[in-house]
């Protein structure tokens, strides 16, 4: 899975506090997917794009309860100022007929950054997976890079939520979103301003009914984009 998105994209967008910021309601992991030939006729792309650096630092050592508290306000923060969207990816979305944002701050700010004063929409199905990590003495202390990765591990292998979204719960919100996107493809390119692992997790299925990565920019890094095709 692209590297379990690469070592977890350095747990730099994932939601832990089960007290803090909401988590959507679990979506049916039985949703149909829509019919393979309708939807390749489909006109447009579907581009999956990461928001920009969130003003936090990471140049702090934590333990596990610390952690958890670090991403709840992470989940909380918007970007760090002074950022230029890629001239590249400010054209794509000129484009797109539909862009659509996750409700999490630093990807609203992101999608406001693209859009120049035009409209898009804010959905809540389209927030970072959450990222408790295991409860581990507190005398252990590790920097939130590593902390994401070994939170991540868990979460996706070994079933740990803390009562948040399990795996099951975010994969079945992933497929509903990648069959909505496959629908709004009709009106031509659409526009996904969101999170790094959960976009991932999009592209997952939409790999599984026909969509192919065409394109790739900026690798897994803040602004980052890969665009689909059917």
């Amino acid at each position: 899975m692209e590297r379990l998105a690469s070592a977890a994209l350095q747990s730099q967008n994932m939601s832990t506090d089960p007290n803090g910021p909401s988590q959507p309601a679990p979506f049916q992991p039985d949703l149909a997917p829509p019919d393979v030939a309708q939807a390749k006729s489909a006109p447009g792309a579907i581009i999956t794009v990461r928001h920009g650096r969130p003003n936090v630092s990471r140049k702090v050592m934590l333990n596990a309860a610390e952690y958890a508290a670090w991403w709840g306000r992470y989940e909380e923060t918007g970007l760090k100022p002074g950022q230029v969207p890629p001239p590249s990816l400010m054209d794509i979305v000129r484009k797109a007929a539909v862009v659509l944002s996750s409700s999490r701050i630093r990807a609203v700010e992101t999608a406001e950054a693209l859009t120049e004063g035009r409209g898009f929409e804010i959905d809540d199905s389209l927030i970072e997976a959450p990222l408790p990590p295991p409860r581990w003495p507190s005398w252990l202390r590790l920097p939130p890079t590593v902390w994401g990765v070994i939170a991540r591990f868990w979460w996706w292998f070994l079933n740990h939520h803390e009562g948040q979204e399990s795996r099951k719960q975010a994969e079945a919100r992933a497929q509903a979103v990648a069959a909505r996107m496959t629908e709004l493809a009709r009106q031509g390119d659409v526009v996904i301003v969101a999170h790094g692992f959960f976009n991932t997790m999009i592209r997952r299925y939409l790999r599984r009914i026909g969509w192919t990565i065409v394109e790739s920019e900026g690798g897994l890094s803040y602004w980052c984009r890969r665009r689909l095709v059917r």
